[in-house]
C-alpha cells in the first residue's frame, strides 16, 4: 500500500493509503491507518469496473461524498455548527452536482455504467 500524500493532509493521527496495483486507471482500495503504527482504522474499497459490465462490487464516489455531507449537516445542527463546517458542505454538495452531471451526460449518450467514453 502507497501512502497517499497531500499538502492539506496533516497525518497528526491516521494516514490514508492505497493499493499499489489497480485496474481502471485509479486504485479502489485505501486503508485509514493510525499514525502509531497500531493497524488500520477502516478500509474503503471502491467501485471496480462499470456497473454494467462488473456488476455493482464496491462503493461509488457519490456515496463517500454523500456520508461526509450527512456528517458536517449535523454539526452544522449542533452546537459545533461553524463557517468551515458551512463552506466544506456547499463544496461537497457542488462536487455531487459536478459528479451528477456527467452521469447525467453520460446517460444521454447511452454509454452509462459503460467503458464507453
Amino acid at each position: 500500500m502507497a501512502k497517499v500524500k497531500h499538502d492539506l493532509l496533516t497525518e497528526k493521527y491516521t494516514e490514508v493509503h492505497h493499493e499499489d496495483d489497480f485496474n481502471f486507471n485509479a486504485p479502489h482500495t485505501f486503508e485509514v491507518r493510525k499514525v502509531d503504527g497500531n493497524g488500520y482504522i477502516e478500509k474503503v474499497h471502491f467501485q471496480e469496473g462499470a456497473i454494467k459490465e462488473h456488476g455493482v462490487n464496491g462503493v461509488m464516489n457519490e456515496d463517500l461524498i454523500a456520508m461526509v455531507i450527512c456528517r458536517l449537516d449535523h454539526f452544522q445542527n449542533s452546537e459545533f455548527a461553524c463557517y468551515e463546517n458551512e463552506m466544506a458542505y456547499l463544496k461537497l454538495e457542488e462536487a455531487l452536482l459536478w459528479l451528477r452531471k456527467r452521469t447525467m451526460g453520460r446517460e444521454q449518450r447511452n454509454v452509462e455504467g459503460t467503458h464507453t467514453i
